[in-house]
């Protein structure tokens, strides 16, 4: 009988997002199969997925008395915190999602024995922002005993020495998505879903969509996701005068039930690694449309022309034309979306999750 693990799991917070959606998706099969998990967040914030009674949740941050006015003078302290908390916990394996925090895993766990899994989740320019981060990351996940990263184009970033340590492994997706694919008349929707904000571009949708809503009036489109730039949206919808049309109602719980019967579902993500949300749109055989945008992940999932439609970053005037294209053609929406459905095969949960607890249990091994 293999021997249980018990894995500690660090991100910034639980708020509502792709790489957290990930993260709770993993702490929920380990717990399911017997393995501790412990997720440690620097915050704990409002909007925030929920987790099982089985998993322990523990706060890094610094609060009360522990906070100076001395910039340094903190982050000494929340080092020393998190450095604890791996001391106390003494998990068999620490994984890390998500810039700063990679780093800060890997450090606060030197000279303690326990093995790391650091985690990019998206484009690696983009994660690590600036010169001195980008240096950094180079430097210390060379320390990591395990690199994990989303697409091919993600290893470019790296030096050998962290490519030798790096993997791609599968987004972990819910059950909720792996579903019988819908065949009745389907709403007459066009369905976004994820974070609200500039690197999302939903803008780019409203205006794409604007342009057509006269020749298409019994369609309307739904973003679904809360974020910094939902007022901005929502006043813009107003000012295009497409209030009713369009329409961006906040995070909901059962995404996967609000856009089963759905037409179209568009992604128009600056940048992106390997996009849940455009996975659990395939698997549930919609219409998708997707930016081709890096570090490559969309179009890792979809064959342009065969299962989905790519179009450029940004580039509204195209991302109108397929959506005018696909509109009107009711068998051109059919067959991409039954052939979609053919990406369950990549992402069944047993061969996901397989390959990250067999991950796991390889590092935890040495």
């Amino acid at each position: 009988m293999e021997k249980k693990m018990h894995i500690a799991m660090s991100i910034g917070s639980l708020t509502k997002g792709g790489a957290e959606r990930v993260m709770v998706n993993l702490a929920e099969y380990f717990v399911s199969k017997g393995h501790q998990v412990t997720i440690v967040t620097q915050y704990r914030k409002e909007n925030e997925y929920t987790i099982s009674s089985g998993i322990k949740r523990v706060i890094s941050d610094i609060e009360g008395d522990e906070i100076s006015g001395n910039r340094l003078v903190n982050f000494v302290r929340r080092f020393r915190k998190l450095r604890g908390i791996w001391k106390s916990e003494k998990p068999d394996l620490i994984l890390s999602f998500i810039g700063k925090n990679n780093m800060m895993a890997i450090l606060t766990s030197m000279g303690l024995s326990v093995p790391v899994a650091v985690s990019v989740r998206g484009e690696p320019r983009e994660e690590y922002y600036n010169n001195f981060l980008r240096l950094a990351a180079k430097v210390l996940f060379g320390f990591a005993d395990g690199v994990i990263l989303q697409t091919r184009r993600c290893f470019d970033f790296f030096p050998k020495r962290v490519k030798r340590r790096a993997v791609i492994l599968h987004n972990p997706v819910s059950a909720a998505f792996f579903r019988d694919r819908y065949e009745g008349e389907r709403d007459k929707t066009i369905v976004a879903v994820g974070r609200v904000d500039n690197n999302k571009n939903h803008e780019m949708l409203i205006r794409a969509f604007a342009d057509l809503s006269a020749d298409f009036p019994e369609y309307q489109v739904i973003i679904y996701g809360e974020g910094p730039e939902r007022q901005r949206l929502l006043k813009l919808v107003d000012e295009l005068e497409l209030t009713g049309k369009i329409s961006l109602p906040g995070s909901i719980d059962h995404v996967s039930d609000a856009i089963y019967k759905s037409e179209v579902f568009v992604l128009t993500s600056n940048t992106e690694g390997v996009p849940n949300t455009l996975i659990e749109a395939m698997l549930m055989g919609l219409c998708v449309l997707s930016t081709d945008c890096p570090c490559g992940g969309p179009a890792d999932l979809v064959k342009h022309g065969e299962d989905g439609l790519l179009f450029g970053v940004g580039d509204t005037a195209e991302l109108k034309e397929q959506l005018k294209l696909v509109l009107e053609n009711r068998e051109l929406r059919e067959r991409l979306g039954k052939n979609a459905t053919a990406i369950g095969e990549v992402f069944a949960p047993d061969k996901v999750y397989g390959e990250w607890e067999a991950f796991f249990r390889k590092l935890c091994g040495k």
